[in-house]
């Protein structure tokens, strides 16, 4: 057995108000009872995730971040339903057990679900693990298998058909996130004006064929059997999850990944093992894709272009967060740079590059 993701301290001006978290708890869970011990999970930039040890349980606690944030992108009761609604039929995603409104108890919306406890592959491999290269192209096809079954499940069927508006998703994507980035501008990063006037110049007519779509599909995200870490059981972080193009998704997973090939400067981006021996480069990614869910990927620079503006978008969110004092959260700090090296990239994408 490999080891598991484990917590840690929480980070300073993060902390939880224990006597109201076991109140909450004692209230809503039957059978939960008796104090309660909080540690919180350090990766992560957006919504802040901990452990809660209670009754002989381990469950997980989700609440928006501290400070200035996309009120759409942190909705908790959204993500809750959306948990409700697909576990039942996708259990790779963690079981919802109790969410409220009430900020008198935290100061936010928050809700409380299962643990599923297993491996989360982060930048480097977790000490003990050992990747050989036949497995790491088995895990690569494990993941896209299934993003191709998530996509393919019937959103109508599950209750999900209100979450989201297909029609036109692509054009509210480029233009709301156009104005989170300028909203979120810090003068210290490039304007990014070019490459925004190129996404809504270069859109793709809606898609035929709308699904659900996880939104930050991700090793990082994704919870790995601790007996064979080529098995997933679990999918995490479901907060930008909706109705919409399915490549999209695809295209939003890719802007994290780095090939083993790529520059050294992409390899300064590098946050999940993407560039080890074995794993599947980009175009294989979408290929694989294309020959599991029989979907015509057509002009796929856009939607990858598209993915990586999102992530610098996403990173300049969190970067006005500390730019501005409003976290301490030192991981914050060099986001201001990524930006930068995300807008070199995806120019690069728009004037012919590809993946």
């Amino acid at each position: 057995m490999h080891t598991v993701d484990q917590p840690s301290d929480i980070r300073d001006g993060e902390s939880l108000d224990p006597s109201a978290v076991q109140s909450f708890l004692e209230n809503n869970i039957e059978g939960v009872s008796g104090p309660v011990e909080i540690k919180q999970f350090p990766a992560g930039f957006s919504n802040l995730t901990y452990l809660v040890r209670a009754g002989g349980r381990e469950l997980v606690l989700r609440r928006p971040p501290f400070g200035k944030k996309a009120v759409s992108a942190h909705d908790m009761g959204r993500e809750y339903k959306i948990l409700s609604a697909l576990h039942p039929v996708f259990p790779y995603c963690p079981r919802p057990l109790a969410y409220t409104e009430d900020e008198s108890i935290l100061g936010c919306p928050f809700y409380v679900m299962e643990r599923i406890k297993g491996i989360i592959l982060r930048r480097k491999l977790p000490k003990d693990m050992v990747l050989p290269p036949a497995d790491a192209t088995a895990l690569c096809r494990n993941m896209v298998d299934l993003l191709c079954r998530l996509h393919g499940l019937d959103y109508k069927a599950v209750g999900l058909e209100n979450f989201g508006k297909p029609a036109g998703y692509v054009k509210r994507q480029v233009t709301g996130w156009s104005g989170r980035f300028r909203d979120a501008k810090t003068p210290d990063v490039p304007d990014f004006e070019a490459v925004m006037a190129w996404l809504d110049e270069n859109q793709p007519e809606d898609t035929p064929f709308p699904c659900i779509i996880h939104n930050d599909y991700k090793f990082d995200n994704l919870v790995l059997d601790p007996d064979n870490p080529l098995n997933i059981i679990g999918i995490l972080d479901w907060e930008m999850t909706t109705i919409g193009d399915p490549l999209m998704d695809l295209g939003c997973s890719l802007a994290y990944w780095i090939n083993h090939d790529d520059p050294d400067e992409m390899q300064l981006l590098v946050m999940q093992p993407t560039h080890l021996e074995g794993m599947l480069t980009r175009r294989q990614i979408v290929d694989l894709y294309a020959e599991i869910s029989g979907r015509d990927i057509g002009a796929f620079d856009f939607y990858y272009a598209f993915g990586i503006f999102r992530l610098a978008v996403i990173a300049q969110q969190i970067y006005y967060r500390y730019y501005h004092g409003q976290t301490k959260d030192k991981r914050f700090a060099d986001l201001g740079f990524g930006v930068a090296l995300f807008e070199k990239r995806v120019k690069q994408v728009i004037e012919g590059m590809g993946l």
